[in-house]
């Protein structure tokens, strides 16, 4: 069953190549971090402070897509960890149907902060990201 998870906490190092972002637990106190690129941190980042950009971010451009073409992004999931990789998937919803597109978490993130939409974890994923 996946747990609903909240972005907790950006940290944005510039003498760092390593970003970390935080997600916490919606209704329990578990969190635990991923480490993310610069861009990534950045466009997230920008996002949660309403930060407004001359163009489109790439993240803008994906919800732009995804909406033009019909589609309405629903969540996104980090569905896996393998070998302290974690895999994500967005999720849209489609003339009734759920699609889901493998992508990075720090893109993931990014997407549902621009869409606004619920961050999940697979409680698996969750488990083993608490024992490292």
């Amino acid at each position: 069953m996946p747990v609903q998870m909240e972005l907790r906490r950006i940290i944005i190092s510039e003498i760092d190549d390593h970003q970390v972002i935080i997600l916490k637990e919606v209704e329990g106190d578990r969190s635990f971090p991923i480490v993310i690129g610069f861009f990534e941190a950045t466009s997230i980042d920008r996002r949660v402070k309403a930060m407004p950009s001359q163009r489109p971010l790439t993240h803008d451009l994906i919800a732009a897509v995804v909406d033009q073409m019909g589609g309405e992004i629903q969540d996104i999931i980090i569905s896996d960890l393998q070998e302290h990789t974690y895999f994500a998937k967005l999720r849209i919803r489609k003339e009734g149907e759920l699609i889901e597109v493998d992508c990075r978490p720090s893109d993931a993130v990014a997407v549902a902060v621009t869409a606004r939409v619920p961050i999940y974890v697979n409680e698996e994923v969750l488990g083993e990201a608490l024992e490292n």
